[in-house]
């Protein structure tokens, strides 16, 4: 497969050849599915947590003694039944909310939507970044000519040092990403992806 290079100004640069294996995949809409789900639910924290029983303070001894009182049997101020007491069926923070999902599958869902942005006319390569200082009005103005900026857009990278990425940071919509970090989830959420040229060999490398 082919497709055009494009330099900052946003002219052809020249073509390049793709990977048909990794460009060139026919889209799976349930498989991209499944990855993002799984991604999501491996980030998922469960903050949410109330206390049982054995959590609560207090009920160090029995409130009263079984006979005589004429009042109901209690073991603990920390049962459910008491206000204070252990909850009963509450959030746990020890709830685990990971999924599994083999590697082919997940590096073929990446590869769907590399290659569906493709036929989208949504990936776009630039031939380099070269000579653009790390400022944010530089990567904004370069930014800018290749991709309407209202639409979220994120650049993989070769070689993004800090002061790069912190720069591209400072732009509304605009975030980075390095080619042995490609993911379904931020693949998805952005609607443009920009491509480096030297980027390109690196996925290739990385996903051989």
């Amino acid at each position: 497969m082919k497709i055009n290079i494009y330099n900052l100004k946003k002219e052809k640069a020249g073509e390049i050849e793709l990977s048909d294996r990794i460009f060139g995949v026919k889209w799976n809409a349930d498989l991209v599915h499944q990855a993002l789900n799984t991604q999501l639910a491996n980030r998922r924290q469960p903050w949410a947590h109330a206390k049982d029983r054995a959590e609560v303070s207090g009920g160090g001894k029995k409130p009263w003694k079984q006979k005589g009182t004429g009042r109901a049997r209690h073991g603990s101020i920390r049962s459910p039944l008491w206000i204070g007491g252990g909850a009963t069926f509450g959030p746990s923070k020890e709830r685990n909310f990971a999924k599994k999902i083999n590697i082919k599958m997940k590096r073929l869902a990446i590869f769907s939507v590399l290659s569906r942005k493709i036929k989208d006319n949504e990936l776009i390569i630039v031939d380099n970044f070269e000579g653009i200082n790390n400022k944010t009005k530089d990567w904004f103005k370069a930014i800018k000519s290749i991709v309407d900026l209202r639409s979220k857009t994120v650049l993989v990278l070769k070689d993004a040092n800090k002061k790069s990425q912190q720069s591209i940071s400072n732009i509304k919509n605009v975030d980075t990403l390095s080619p042995m970090s490609l993911n379904v989830y931020d693949l998805l959420k952005h609607k443009y992806i920009i491509l480096e040229k030297e980027a390109i060999e690196e996925i290739e490398k990385h996903y051989k």
